[in-house]
């Protein structure tokens, strides 16, 4: 955790274009040991920096016909890096190092398409309203850890200050399996787990089952209504009958 609280933010740049009413952003921010520079476009990551790699990454679907570039991002980066981690010393001298205010996480767990068996799709976990960024998220298939098909992109930061972040788990639905989530973050006590199954998005009984039992009441109850109905005119027949041999006596 400790790099999580040594997060400095050193940019955070906002342009609305006029014409069509969209955000241009960019994050930027450091700790001793790692960094985070993104652009977003209208709530969504466009590219980021992978220092790793030593490359900006595109994060745009591969869908998408005309990609957004941003030239010499990565040569900016670096440079950027530099003068973070400069700042991030002078902060920690004047701010006696404060621990930073901590916002708990709120995720959830859905998948990108229908359900179908046997249909490759992706369990999305999308962790909200947290502070500071980053966080952990691992997943789990019948209790067992999956780190193959998974996915997070770069924390993206909301309006009201808190950040976004998005893991995803490439998967094929079988019957009965069982999928999981679980976020880490300092603001949590304990890691904060959300689970998906498989069942719960297949056909189930209950319709056919209220369904049936609605056709049986149904019917039981036409039964019931001619039955009575039988009997009232068996009793109307014989009460005209007694009346009759009464009236002839």
């Amino acid at each position: 955790h400790t790099e999580m609280k040594s997060l400095l933010i050193l940019s955070w740049l906002l342009c609305v274009r006029a014409e069509g009413l969209h955000e241009d952003i960019r994050v930027f921010g450091c700790s001793d040991t790692g960094a985070e520079d993104m652009y977003g476009l209208d709530g969504e990551e466009k590219e980021y920096i992978d220092f790793k790699k030593k490359e900006a990454v595109d994060a745009q679907p591969k869908f998408f016909v005309d990609h957004v570039h941003y030239p010499g991002h990565y040569e900016q980066a670096v440079g950027d890096l530099a003068t973070c981690r400069q700042n991030l010393g002078v902060s920690r001298r004047a701010y006696k190092n404060p621990p930073p205010e901590l916002e708990t996480p709120h995720c959830t767990i859905y998948p990108r398409d229908d359900v179908q068996l046997d249909v490759e799709n992706r369990l999305i976990c999308h962790v909200s309203g947290f502070f500071p960024a980053p966080v952990s998220v691992y997943w789990t298939r019948n209790e067992q850890n999956v780190t193959e098909g998974t996915s997070i992109n770069i924390p993206n930061p909301s309006k009201d200050g808190t950040f976004t972040q998005i893991s995803t788990l490439k998967f094929t639905p079988q019957q009965g399996d069982i999928y999981s989530c679980t976020v880490q973050h300092p603001a949590l006590e304990q890691p904060l787990t959300r689970v998906w199954d498989v069942q719960q998005d297949q056909p189930g009984i209950g319709p056919a089952v209220f369904c049936g039992l609605g056709l049986t009441v149904g019917l039981l109850g036409v039964a019931t209504g001619t039955f009575f109905l039988i009997k009232g005119n068996e009793c109307n027949l014989k009460h005209k009958a007694f009346s009759l041999l009464y009236n002839q006596l």
